[in-house]
């Protein structure tokens, strides 16, 4: 298939995700303002329309690999695109972001995170954050279910490496729950801009948990270990050799 075929197949189904996001948030919004599991219910159909439509739009296939939690965890991931972000969430029942704040303001997306429990988290302001955040929990004000946060703050390219940051360490030591990693191959075909998506098989992997006891320095190195190794893994096996 030729590269501008492929980009205009990409287009429409970049356009069909903003519809698809309008169309199905109208619908899950009187549920999702009845009770946070008519949310969770319209975020989980929203996740099984993109990965449905990925695959014969696009000719991307999505597979997730080994056992997503469902218990009180914390979930430390590899973000690469988007993509990623939905196959997480729709692998597990009761999932929550710590999310930027701005996100709040967006259409639908803040409006449905807020309901599944997501936590805005203010730029520059984060160890603030994370002392409320663990406060609510420890009170027991916020969401149950399983809390994801990127150790590495943002999307980042195949083959590029940023560090992992403080923050996930101390909320492991806080919380004291196990921590679930997840390692991704998602930015290889879905990159974090453009529209150009390629055909393949997306895989996201949930690793060993990581239990809780563990000093912050030695969880977020061997966290980095484990995530980055495995990462690296998928996306050879995805063709990337950068």
């Amino acid at each position: 298939m030729s590269y501008a075929i492929q980009w205009v197949r990409s287009l429409i189904f970049n356009l069909s995700m903003y519809l698809a996001m309008l169309v199905i948030g109208l619908a899950y919004l009187p549920a999702a303002i009845w009770s946070s599991d008519g949310a969770i219910r319209g975020c989980h159909a929203y996740v099984r329309y993109i990965r449905w439509s990925a695959k014969w739009m696009i000719g991307l296939q999505t597979e997730v690999r080994g056992t997503p939690p469902t218990d009180e965890v914390m979930v430390a991931a590899k973000h690469q695109s988007f993509m990623d972000v939905l196959m997480i969430y729709g692998a597990m029942p009761r999932g929550k972001f710590i999310m930027k704040a701005l996100l709040k303001y967006a259409p639908i997306i803040g409006q449905f995170g807020l309901r599944i429990g997501c936590i805005p988290v203010n730029r520059g302001k984060r160890g603030a954050a994370i002392k409320k955040m663990v406060a609510d929990v420890k009170a027991g004000r916020a969401h149950p279910g399983q809390l994801i946060i990127y150790p590495q703050g943002t999307r980042i390219p195949p083959g590029e490496k940023r560090p992992y940051k403080k923050g996930t360490a101390a909320l492991y030591t806080e919380l004291g729950q196990p921590c679930v990693p997840v390692a991704c191959n998602v930015g290889v075909f879905w990159p974090k801009r453009g529209i150009y998506r390629k055909p393949g098989l997306a895989v996201i992997e949930f690793l060993d948990p990581i239990q809780p006891g563990m000093n912050a320095k030695a969880f977020l190195e061997k966290l980095e270990t484990v995530i980055e190794t495995r990462s690296d893994e998928l996306m050879r096996e995805a063709g990337f050799n950068g």
